[in-house]
């Protein structure tokens, strides 16, 4: 069993929250009112993964998970309302050292709740696996080497992400050059929060960064991030290439999902593609990476070491995916690397 502390001002969330997660079987939960409660609790028994809300009376959120970080670093799981400035707080969280978020659960709405089920197991579950730390690195360092413009005008990379994700992504975007050809990138991610993570993003590195929207030009120098709840594929436009956003079924249980971006790629730009995959739990992006260099891309799997969770990467190398396994710091030089010279 796995042990999961509760802290939410909330009665009603606490116990849908015990509920939903103890009706797996795979959880035993305690709850907490406030942070003062949960630092009673933590010292009592010290749970495996904490679910934790912002916005709490006398100790924020954000003040608790800063304390615990430097003191015991705790896998955590923030739980959020879905817009505006708490979506914010909530990225500002993850950079702090949060594992991932969550949307807080609708309760008067039964589909949004089964929905929320699902989704809340599978991020506990892979928050309890995680290697807490593995991607505090010392910073992104942005290459000194020009990328020929006639590559960056017709080449794409293609990145997918999860459970840790948020972090390696600052790494690998703050660390390519201004004039990258176009970046393609899928986090798992809730609804209403990938707006705020773009423009995190967006100030770490030196490419424009922002969330994709439906018929977005790819162009150099640009990285889209996929909104969430939507999948984010790549078509063809006259003499252009524009991402197109559609609220499909889900794949791997996923959407946005990985293997939707790098099959559309692999189909689009053929051997003119980087892909790459980070650190998460599960298979999503194993297949479409095969998929990739089966039709002479230049692909990427993060190593061991330097993921969070080796779930998503590991999959990918062992049906042969992957032509580079690189640790998380030097997958943007690798990224340049397998760009061609004139």
């Amino acid at each position: 069993m796995i042990d999961v502390l509760v802290v939410d001002d909330s009665a009603l969330v606490r116990q849908t929250l015990k509920e939903l997660l103890e009706r797996s079987g795979e959880f035993q939960v305690t709850l907490a009112a406030d942070p003062f409660i949960a630092a009673r609790r933590i010292a009592l028994r010290r749970p495996q993964v904490i679910v934790l809300d912002i916005e709490m009376p006398g100790m924020d959120g954000l003040t608790f998970l800063t304390r615990l970080m430097a003191t015991d670093p705790i896998p955590v799981v923030i739980c959020s309302a879905r817009a505006g400035e708490d979506a914010a707080v909530a990225i500002e969280a993850l950079a702090r050292g949060a594992i991932d978020v969550l949307p807080k659960p609708r309760l008067s709405v039964k589909d949004f709740l089964s929905d929320t089920a699902a989704l809340l197991v599978d991020t506990v579950r892979a928050a309890s696996q995680s290697k807490r730390g593995s991607a505090a690195v010392r910073g992104p360092r942005a290459p000194v080497t020009e990328i020929p413009k006639g590559v960056a005008a017709t080449w794409v990379v293609a990145i997918g992400a999860s459970t840790g994700g948020t972090e390696a992504l600052a790494v690998v975007l703050g660390s390519l050059p201004r004039d990258s050809p176009a970046v393609l990138v899928v986090q798992h991610m809730p609804e209403g929060f990938t707006k705020a993570f773009a423009g995190r993003l967006n100030g770490l590195s030196p490419m424009q960064v922002k969330e994709a929207e439906d018929k977005d030009v790819i162009q150099p120098g640009q990285a889209l991030l996929a909104p969430g709840n939507k999948h984010m594929s790549v078509v063809r436009d006259g003499a252009r290439f524009v991402v197109k956003l559609d609220s499909e079924s889900q794949v791997n249980r996923h959407r946005p999902s990985v293997d939707v971006l790098f099959r559309s790629v692999s189909e689009t730009f053929g051997s003119r593609s980087v892909g790459v995959l980070l650190t998460g739990m599960g298979r999503d992006g194993a297949a479409g990476l095969l998929e990739m260099r089966n039709r002479g891309a230049q692909t990427i799997a993060q190593d061991e070491a330097s993921s969070v969770v080796f779930g998503m990467p590991k999959e990918a190398i062992a049906l042969g995916g992957a032509s580079r396994i690189l640790a998380l710091e030097g997958i943007a030089s690798g990224i340049i690397d397998l760009l061609p010279r004139p």
